[in-house]
């Protein structure tokens, strides 16, 4: 509703993952890099944490778009599967012969289709999204799962920092010693939190970049301490405020008055004088045009 009032295209701050509108800041750069080196030069597990909201999961879908045809992926993103359901996954997306609750038969249908791959030159990817979720029995079933001769699987165990606290458990010693590669994905410092805003901002059409003054962005990076999802929320709630206040430079007042209505604690400031924003009568007007 405030897109055409700032003179934007689209909303700059959905909270869905877009990997056509990326910030590669120098975190997200060495993180591609690591998992793709990961993946080509074959080194088995790869390790992947970040906070919530980072962008862990646009950064994979990113990944996905550059890897050549070749390349056999499997992308699970809700972990919490029992060991059928699991082998059950994996036959669908490798198109292997439909999964009968035989783990020996499936084992060797994968071997099979393993050796297929070497073959003809293929590489075979794994990636778990949200992988502090496994339980331990699953995660030994994924272990086995490397144990195939043929060296063309790579696995990648992307999760939450907890990840690593859950592989420090002695049950998962044999699975932690064989993780080749880790890589911890850091929220924006300040100055790329501003740099995040203003990519958004163009991406989505704006003629001027200043929406957002300096302060505002000093108070956003301060709110969400650089986590994207975070920036992204406080934005779009900065933006419908200012919309309803008829304000079109987005300052700390609406800021810390967004900040407040989401219930985040990052910021202290005086509280601001109180922003007139006849929201409902904004929406109302919106509508009927």
């Amino acid at each position: 509703m405030y897109s055409k009032y700032f003179g934007l295209a689209r909303k700059p701050f959905a909270l869905e993952p877009d990997p056509n509108i990326i910030y590669m800041s120098d975190a997200y750069k060495e993180a591609i890099a690591v998992l793709r080196y990961g993946f080509l030069d074959r080194r088995g597990f790869v390790l992947l944490t970040g906070e919530i909201g980072t962008g862990k999961t646009t950064m994979l879908r990113l990944l996905f778009q550059t890897l050549p045809k070749s390349v056999q992926v499997c992308f699970i993103s809700n972990p919490l599967l029992s060991g059928d359901d699991f082998y059950y996954y994996l036959a669908s997306e490798y198109n292997l012969a439909e999964y009968s609750g035989s783990k020996a038969k499936f084992l060797k249908n994968f071997e099979v289709f393993l050796g297929s791959c070497l073959k003809k030159g293929e590489q075979v990817l794994l990636v778990i999204d949200e992988a502090h979720l496994l339980s331990y029995e699953l995660f030994e079933e994924i272990r086995l799962l490397a144990n195939q001769k043929f060296q063309v699987l790579s696995i990648f165990l992307v999760g939450q920092p907890e990840l690593q606290e859950k592989l420090r458990d002695p049950r998962l010693t044999a699975l932690r010693q064989r993780i080749g590669l880790k890589f911890h994905l850091e929220p924006f410092p300040e100055k790329e939190t501003g740099y995040y805003i203003k990519l958004r901002l163009l991406r989505s059409g704006a003629q001027r970049l200043d929406i957002f003054n300096d302060e505002a962005v000093a108070l956003i990076y301060r709110a969400s301490k650089g986590v994207p999802r975070v920036i992204n929320q406080i934005c779009d709630q900065a933006l419908l405020t200012g919309f309803a206040a008829n304000q079109h430079c987005i300052d700390a007042g609406i800021i810390t008055e967004c900040v407040k209505e989401l219930d985040y604690n990052g910021i202290e400031v005086e509280p601001p004088a109180p922003v007139k924003r006849p929201l409902m009568a904004r929406i109302k007007e919106w509508l009927h045009n």
